[in-house]
């Protein structure tokens, strides 16, 4: 007798979302690094210039700084964005009755996910993806599980 294994939760959506959650929140931590690791040099060349006093013009370390800042927010931002999707991912596995909301929640912060490297964007298209496939996922049916069921045939 064969039996049929039938998920009782999104399986594709899931690890489509769990890859992507992952990929956004290593971007993310990446992206993070960076830019503390831009800050402290900028932080020092400013201080180099504070010094130097007249022979360097002052003006030209503000903005350069500034980016940095941004770019420190920017990464925050991705950040949030991938523990978002990871942990949605995880609620899409915990409580598939709630899929569709899983899903488009998935789907927004995948999308918001651009703005802040989107998990070297690869994250991103597999969170829309994922959200998606969470979408569409219907639940089992009880007369799905068995095994030997015909339609249309008389008994």
């Amino acid at each position: 007798m064969q039996t049929q294994s039938v998920d009782d939760y999104p399986r594709t959506a899931y690890i489509l979302s769990l890859t992507a959650g992952i990929l956004m929140t290593v971007s993310g931590t990446l992206a993070l690094a960076l830019a503390m690791r831009i800050g402290t040099v900028l932080a020092h060349a400013s201080e180099i210039q504070w010094r130097l006093g007249p022979f360097v013009d002052r003006g030209l370390v503000h903005p350069s700084v500034f980016s940095s800042l941004i770019f420190l927010g920017i990464a925050a931002f991705g950040l949030l964005c991938g523990m978002v999707v990871l942990l949605l991912a995880f609620m899409l596995k915990k409580r598939p009755a709630a899929h569709s909301t899983w899903g488009v929640l998935i789907i927004v912060f995948s999308v918001l996910s651009f703005f802040g490297l989107g998990g070297f964007f690869v994250g991103a298209l597999l969170g829309i993806m994922g959200g998606a496939f969470a979408l569409n996922w219907r639940p089992p049916t009880v007369g799905s599980v068995g095994g030997n069921e015909t339609k249309g045939a008389a008994v």
